[in-house]
């Protein structure tokens, strides 16, 4: 029994009524609920052993290619460092952006690795650029590594309550760390060339997402589409076939998970890509359609679950319903 699932953001980013004949429909869905968060919605879709979550080794594979993106020790760590744009307030200093956010190109990755390499040659690190918005360390076997926020969790929140925090060596080492790279970054004249063009300035690196890459990686799905590089990557080691969202295809053949989390139209959602979807359930191009909503509500269909439960009130909004 073949399933499309569409990963959706939070209810909440979709507000306003639905379709009427799309809110008779999700009524009749079975509604369920899960871990929320982005983590938790891939976890629901994804199994790794061993059972965590290596950002900065999976989205690895897609920007350096292959199963571990270079040759080097299985017990290597890698850790995303990527570019990022703090800028002081009143109160401290606020990260504002990051990665894909700032702009960048090859050209920038070019200029500021070799003022920055060295910080981390020190220290034992090797730091590259296979993509010019995500950069990697290669820690070697045994590097200990304090808690480190991911930026999605630190946008626009006081900066120092995202450094690592405690009195013990790897914290204080990593803040000094950060300390070096601001100081090179500041005085960088790229920064000066990205001004001049109207782009903010690169003056920090972000540590987060370490760890190994996992043993398997275990999914239904024999087709994702996503530009998301960690979906990608998780694709890639499951074994499925990871294609962008907007690829030809010669419709659904097996179990497919379509990425939509960056949708914020619910008319785009309830006018558009749900009506073609129902109507190839309903010529049973594909059994069973499965909304996931970032959340944790789950709204799953099944072909011929609208005729017999027919009874159940519609859903007027998404945000209101339950699940």
């Amino acid at each position: 029994m073949a399933t499309i699932t569409l990963l959706l953001p939070e209810r909440t980013r979709l507000p306003g009524p639905l379709p009427a004949a799309i809110g008779r429909v999700l009524a009749r869905a079975d509604q369920s609920s899960g871990e929320p968060g982005a983590r938790g919605q891939l976890r629901r879709h994804f199994r790794l052993v061993p059972d965590h979550w290596p950002v900065a080794a999976l989205t690895r594979v897609v920007d350096a290619g292959g199963r571990d993106g270079v040759s080097g020790n299985a017990a290597d760590t890698w850790l995303r460092a990527d570019p990022a744009h703090v800028a002081p307030d009143i109160n401290g200093a606020r990260l504002l952006g990051w990665g894909d956010g700032l702009g960048l190109d090859a050209e920038d990755a070019q200029a500021f690795l070799p003022a920055l390499r060295p910080l981390f040659g020190d220290a034992g690190f090797q730091l590259d650029a296979p993509h010019p918005a995500r950069w990697y360390l290669r820690l070697p076997e045994g590097t200990k590594l304090p808690a480190l926020a991911g930026p999605d969790e630190a946008l626009g929140e006081d900066l120092f309550a995202a450094l690592p925090q405690g009195d013990d060596a790897p914290a204080r080492r990593w803040r000094a760390l950060i300390t070096e790279v601001q100081v090179v970054l500041h005085q960088h004249p790229r920064n000066r060339e990205r001004a001049a063009q109207g782009k903010p300035a690169v003056n920090a690196l972000w540590f987060w997402g370490a760890g190994r890459l996992p043993t398997s990686v275990q999914s239904r799905y024999l087709h994702v589409r996503s530009q998301d590089a960690l979906l990608q990557g998780l694709a890639r080691m499951a074994g499925a076939a990871a294609v962008a969202p907007d690829a030809g295809d010669n419709g659904p053949a097996g179990d497919s998970l379509v990425d939509m989390r960056r949708l914020r139209s619910l008319d785009l959602l309830g006018a558009q890509a749900l009506p073609p979807l129902l109507q190839a359930m309903a010529r049973r191009e594909f059994d069973e359609l499965l909304l996931d909503f970032e959340d944790g509500a789950c709204f799953r269909l099944r072909h011929g679950q609208r005729r017999w439960q027919f009874w159940r009130r519609p859903l007027s909004a998404l945000a209101g319903s339950a699940g």
